[in-house]
């Protein structure tokens, strides 16, 4: 297996490990939908020790925060190095018509879901429509 050096992605490696400060949150990629009466998130969190992850509401907003610590040997010497450690984060404003009481989550596979469930008085509903006699009205 032949390796050719190539300078321009080498130079873009560097740069990104020089410009990137462990201190800033990484991207987490998520999927967010509604299925029935509630909202289900997918975040990608792939290599994450579940006891890392933490998921919050503070009034309408709904965090979610988790570390990946890189694994750095004593005295390895890497020849790629694209799987950064650090921390991630997302944040996501609910609206009023969800249940926040509700809200639930796992994680599997590197996959964290948080089921969101509808509140009640966001769910569609039937009014039900009462039929009168106009005649009886205006005579009387």
């Amino acid at each position: 297996m032949g390796m050719t050096f190539d300078p321009i992605s080498q130079l873009d490696r560097f740069a990104a490990s020089v410009l990137d400060t462990a201190r800033t949150p990484r991207f987490m990629p998520v999927d967010l939908f509604r299925d029935g009466d509630r909202y289900v998130l997918h975040a990608d969190l792939p290599g994450i020790d579940p006891g890392s992850i933490d998921v919050d509401v503070d009034g309408s907003q709904l965090s979610i925060r988790a570390q990946r610590t890189s694994d750095s040997g004593e005295g390895v010497r890497w020849i790629s190095r694209e799987r950064t450690g650090g921390s991630f984060l997302r944040q996501f404003t609910l609206g009023d018509g969800v249940d926040v009481d509700g809200i639930s989550a796992s994680y599997e596979t590197g996959v964290l879901s948080i089921i969101i469930p509808v509140s009640d008085r966001a769910k569609p509903r039937k009014i039900a429509v009462e039929q009168t006699d106009r005649r009886q009205e205006i005579e009387a």
